[in-house]
């Protein structure tokens, strides 16, 4: 992964955060507190999109 590109969008006491892979074109999305720091936000996104990233290299 060279580059990660992250969206936000608050929805009140919640945020949706967009993780994008642009090599591959895998994107995943996760809703967390608004409370959170933005690092922290980062972060539950980035294991989501490994998540996937993995399960799309073992099929």
């Amino acid at each position: 992964m060279s580059e990660i590109l992250f969206e936000y969008i608050r929805q009140g006491v919640y945020v949706k955060v967009t993780a994008i892979e642009p090599d591959t074109k895998t994107e995943v999305s996760v809703v967390v507190p608004a409370n959170l720091s933005q690092e922290q936000m980062n972060l539950q996104a980035l294991q989501k999109l490994n998540y996937v990233l993995r399960k799309k290299s073992e099929d």
